[in-house]
């Protein structure tokens, strides 16, 4: 089974210096609707353009959605 993004952004979560991945990822965790078990770019894009949290941002998540495919 794969794992969903938010599976693989939860390894960002906890930097004692905090970064843009760490902090997108202790804001995702936060988030109760955001789509945990979602593999799809199209539906977590979405929830994140449409969301429009300052930290929850499309161009972060585009830098880890990358790494997320690259596996």
């Amino acid at each position: 089974m794969e794992r969903s993004f938010y599976q693989f952004a939860l390894k960002y979560r906890g930097k004692l210096i905090q970064d843009e991945y760490s902090q997108f990822a202790e804001a995702m965790f936060l988030d109760h609707s955001f789509p945990k078990m979602s593999t799809d770019f199209q539906e977590i894009s979405q929830y994140v353009e449409e969301k429009a949290h300052p930290v929850l941002q499309a161009s972060t998540f585009d830098r880890m959605w990358e790494e997320y495919e690259a596996g």
